[in-house]
């Protein structure tokens, strides 16, 4: 079984069985999953850490749900390439890229949705769904397809072409909803209440958030169990920053790191939809809503869940934020893809574009170790 404890509130502390929640019934919340981290520390290892498989289950003993059974494609274990020429053009020494198009449906999604639909079929559903921007899509597609689950993804109506193709191949329902993401995420907030069916990114969501985790884990093992001085890390609804910054913890905590981790955590986000960017550059707490307005579809959510705790995960580390616009997205787009050979879609851009803004602001320093 998991090494699993509770969930409990990022709020106010309260904490609740393992089930299919994600808000806290006293204050409304976010809730976390709770882990037991000396018993896992007893049983975990760098050497039964490498005889795993390569892929996100080898850090089983760090997720909420099992290997066996589990919705596996084969998420994870991702290249961390050295970019040497990427480096030289930004000036900087020490540049890897950790490239997670190589995952199954060619993007980090496949991490989070390995482990929530785990999770769902451990509690017992046999249909799963989602909002998405594309991305999330297909990951839940696909990994319904393998599990043999009922799917019911639901996207914003003016995705793009190819994304909507790639989730329709695999034979669930697609719903195209007139809206942004914003707008389907509140219907399938509320669908959640009407059908009994595991959306990922609602009331499994706390399970799903940790296959985020993995990045920062497999970013540790392959630089020898060392941490990076500096992350940069794109940023939707926020969650994917705060779990790195998270699994760096969690290796020092679990005695897999030498030392206490100090890296700093940096966010990316397009200018047409950044407002956890723009709330740190006013230097405020709120994180006013936004309509999206850009052609990085996949970071497009105008009102992140997860966006002040990202905002504090960043201040905390002595990071920033950068917001990009169209035009320098597809230049990191392009390049990315002229300097290591890596083609990367809109969200891959806003990060090379955004690492570019903070290299020139003097926030990523030439002599950092920078992924």
């Amino acid at each position: 079984m998991p090494f699993t404890r509770a969930l409990r509130c990022r709020e106010c502390g309260r904490e609740y069985d393992i089930a299919p929640l994600h808000v806290c019934e006293w204050c409304f919340g976010p809730l976390e999953v709770a882990y037991d981290y000396e018993a896992i520390a007893a049983s975990v290892s760098r050497e039964t850490i490498a005889a795993g498989p390569p892929s996100i289950w080898r850090y089983e003993a760090l997720l909420p749900a099992t290997r066996e059974p589990s919705v596996d494609l084969g998420a994870g274990f991702s290249p961390l390439v050295r970019a040497e020429r990427l480096g030289a053009a930004l000036g900087l020494d020490d540049l890897w890229i950790k490239n997670d198009t190589v995952n199954p449906t060619n993007s980090f999604k496949d991490r989070v949705v390995s482990v929530a639909l785990s999770k769902a079929v451990e509690f017992g559903f046999k249909t799963v769904a989602c909002a998405s921007t594309g991305n999330l899509a297909n990951s839940v597609a696909a990994h319904a397809a393998r599990a043999g689950l009922e799917s019911y993804v639901f996207i914003p109506a003016d995705l793009e072409a190819g994304k909507i193709v790639a989730t329709a191949v695999y034979g669930g329902k697609l719903v195209a909803v007139n809206g942004n993401y914003d707008d389907v995420n509140r219907l399938c907030a509320e669908l959640t209440g009407a059908h009994r069916w595991a959306f990922v990114n609602v009331n499994v969501r706390p399970y799903y958030a940790e296959g985020s985790k993995t990045l920062a884990f497999e970013t540790a093992e392959q630089l020898g169990w060392k941490t990076p001085d500096h992350v940069v890390v794109p940023v939707a609804s926020g969650s994917l920053l705060t779990k790195i910054r998270k699994g760096f913890e969690e290796l020092y905590k679990v005695g897999l790191l030498d030392s206490e981790p100090a890296v700093r955590v940096s966010g990316a986000q397009a200018a047409g939809c950044a407002p956890v960017a723009t709330a740190f550059l006013e230097g405020s707490d709120d994180i006013r809503p936004v309509k999206p307005s850009t052609i990085a579809k996949s970071l497009a959510i105008g009102n992140p869940a997860d966006g002040f705790f990202a905002l504090e995960a960043v201040r905390q580390s002595g990071g920033a934020l950068a917001a990009v616009g169209d035009d320098e997205v597809v230049e990191g787009m392009r390049l990315l893809a002229r300097t290591e050979g890596i083609f990367a879609e809109t969200a891959g851009g806003v990060t090379i574009a955004s690492l570019k803004r903070l290299v020139e602001q003097g926030t990523v320093r030439a002599d950092e170790r920078v992924v």
